[in-house]
């Protein structure tokens, strides 16, 4: 935990993450990155500088086997407010527009659901489990993909609902999460969705791995090139 949560201030710090007094919405998928940002932060909260709440938000897919119990008893134990909500992801995303790639659609359907409960329950910050890795395939993503240049930011702020989105695992490589998890016992929620393993993002993850054999240093110096040379990484 104590290698976590220093990764965490650092980024909290970095890019002022935390104000006094905030509201903070943890979305809760069940996965091993959220599950350690839900952990992490019930510990933050008991000494960090400056006082906040949370709650967990968790939007259930429409898949059969997504377990809600499962994370309101994790909830439940950390004394964290958990909320639930239903949506038609699966249907509309599989069964009726039939998505080769169907990741960003869903995120969409997801992030709308999240928002609304987020501003419901008078929270005015959401919190997003995306770590290092991710950073660094986002980036390749874009690159290959779109052409384009760039990564999301560590924090931003949404205009229309007036939430700012913070991402506390930006420092805190994959590798280091499954460590947490596996050390402290956490049971994870088994994967659903039926493109987990089989998507881009997955190719992205394969190649970076690939390029680490024979270039060492290759996620270190990705990572430092987002720092320096993306704008929406220069907001210390």
């Amino acid at each position: 935990m104590q290698k976590i949560l220093s990764h965490m201030r650092k980024a909290m710090e970095e890019y002022n993450m935390i104000e006094e007094g905030d509201k903070i919405a943890i979305c809760l998928s069940g996965g091993k990155d959220s599950l350690t940002l839900l952990h992490a932060f019930k510990a933050l909260q008991r000494f960090y500088p400056k006082k906040f709440e949370l709650i967990a938000i968790s939007i259930h897919p429409g898949f059969e086997f997504f377990d809600t119990k499962f994370l309101q008893k994790i909830c439940t134990n950390l004394e964290i407010p958990f909320y639930i909500e239903k949506s038609n992801a699966k249907e509309i995303v599989f069964d009726i527009r039939k998505e080769k790639n169907p990741c960003s659609l869903c995120a969409n359907l997801r992030r709308g659901i999240i928002n609304s409960i987020a501003i419901r329950e008078g929270c005015n910050k959401i919190a997003l489990g995306h770590n290092q890795d991710d950073v660094l395939e986002t980036f390749l993503l874009n690159l290959f993909y779109t052409g384009n240049i760039g990564t999301f930011s560590p924090i931003s702020y949404m205009d229309k609902s007036q939430i700012t989105l913070i991402r506390p695992l930006v420092y805190t490589s994959e590798k280091e999460i499954r460590r947490f998890i596996r050390k402290n016992n956490i049971e994870v929620m088994p994967k659903i969705c039926p493109m987990d393993g089989t998507s881009k993002r997955e190719d992205m993850k394969q190649l970076i791995f690939t390029l680490t054999k024979s270039i060492p240093m290759i996620r270190a110096n990705l990572f430092g090139a987002i720092q320096r040379n993306l704008k929406d990484w220069k907001i210390k």
